[in-house]
Parts: C-alpha cells; sequence; structure tokens
C-alpha cells in the first residue's frame, strides 16, 4: 500500500515538475523579444515553447502549464514580455496581444493532444501537429486584434490585423517550429524510447 502511495506521490510531483518547467520556460521566452516598430506584437519565442512543451508534456498537463502561465501574468508578476506601450498583470490580456496570449492554453491542448495520438514520432505529422497550433495561436491573436478596439486606437479590422498580426510573423514561426519538429522525433529515437512518447504515458495514468 505504501509502496503505491509513494509511487502515486512520485507520479504527481513529476506531472507538477513537468507543468512548472515548461511555465517557466514560457516566461523565461516572451523576455526574448523583439519589438517591431509597424506592429504592436513583439517578436519571440514563445510559441515555439508552448506547442514543443505540450508535445512533450502532453494535452493536459501543457494546457495547465499555459494557465499557470496566465494566471502568474494577471497576479502581476512580469512574465509577459517586456513593452514600454503595454502593461504587465491584467490589463495585458485586454491589450492588442491579449488574443495571442489566451490562446496558448488552447494551442497547447491542440498539439499535446495530437502528440498522444503520435503525431510527434514522425517529422511529418510532427509538423502537422506543430503547425495545428500554432493556428489556435494566429487565429485568435487575429481576431483580437482586429476586433477589439485598444486605448484610443480603433479596431483594426482583419485586413490591418492580418498586416501587423500574422504576415510579419508566419515565416519565422513556420521555420521555428520546422526545426522543432525535427528534433522531437530525433530525440525519442536517441532516448530509445518506443511505441509511445513521454507525453502519451502521462495521459494513460
Amino acid at each position: 500500500m505504501t509502496t503505491r502511495a509513494d509511487s502515486r506521490a512520485l507520479r504527481i510531483a513529476e506531472q507538477l515538475g513537468a507543468v512548472c518547467f515548461v511555465t517557466v520556460l514560457t516566461a523565461i521566452a516572451a523576455q526574448i523579444s523583439v519589438p517591431l516598430p509597424y506592429t504592436p506584437v513583439p517578436f519571440t519565442f514563445q510559441p515555439m515553447v508552448v506547442l514543443v512543451g505540450a508535445a512533450a508534456i502532453g494535452a493536459r498537463l501543457g494546457m495547465t502549464s499555459q494557465i499557470l502561465y496566465l494566471a502568474l501574468g494577471i497576479a502581476g508578476l512580469p512574465v509577459f514580455a517586456a513593452s514600454p506601450a503595454l502593461p504587465q498583470g491584467l490589463a495585458r490580456l485586454f491589450g492588442p496581444t491579449g488574443g495571442y496570449l489566451m490562446a496558448y492554453p488552447f494551442a497547447a491542448f491542440v498539439a499535446g493532444s495530437l502528440a498522444e495520438r503520435g503525431f510527434d514520432r514522425r517529422y511529418v505529422t510532427a509538423v502537422l501537429a506543430m503547425v495545428c497550433g500554432l493556428a489556435m495561436v494566429f487565429a485568435c491573436g487575429v481576431l483580437w486584434l482586429g476586433l477589439f478596439p485598444y486605448g484610443a486606437q480603433p479596431a483594426r479590422g482583419i485586413s490591418g490585423a492580418l498586416a501587423t498580426g500574422f504576415y510579419p510573423f508566419i515565416v519565422a514561426d513556420l521555420g521555428k517550429l520546422l526545426i522543432a519538429a525535427g528534433v522531437m522525433p530525433g530525440l525519442w529515437r536517441l532516448t530509445g524510447i518506443s511505441g509511445r512518447s513521454p507525453s502519451q504515458t502521462s495521459a494513460q495514468k
């Protein structure tokens, strides 16, 4: 009985550690940001971290890691990308980048779910899983940017949102995902894991 309890406690600790690790990586990726002069949306490595992290730890834990990330940001911790114009805290979610941020949990769930179904095992399907998650980020981000006004600025409209929140980023983000998707199957082969990825295993526990 004690052994089963210890095993369960260890499994919970591992899952909590995985969630916190991806949350911290997401926050670190936000600090590596490049502001662009023609858009309020900065260039960061967050989408790649969100999607790769979820593919590694699974849909449920990946989504939880991003909910925790947003909760830390709402609480006022400086985990969002630095910006002279956009505040930290809850107000960031109501700014022009709010749609991208609020999409992270859903994008993580999509990428993690596909990884649990074995999409992370081969390069082409790993790319597909990442692209599906990235599509969720861009869809929510562009809609938010296009339909909701911010401060004294009117809503940009979908065409304006695409020009400032999609076209400047899509090539670089796809490039990052192509690299990340190539790394994941290699990692599973390198570690000798066969049949199921850690994300699939954790989903069954």
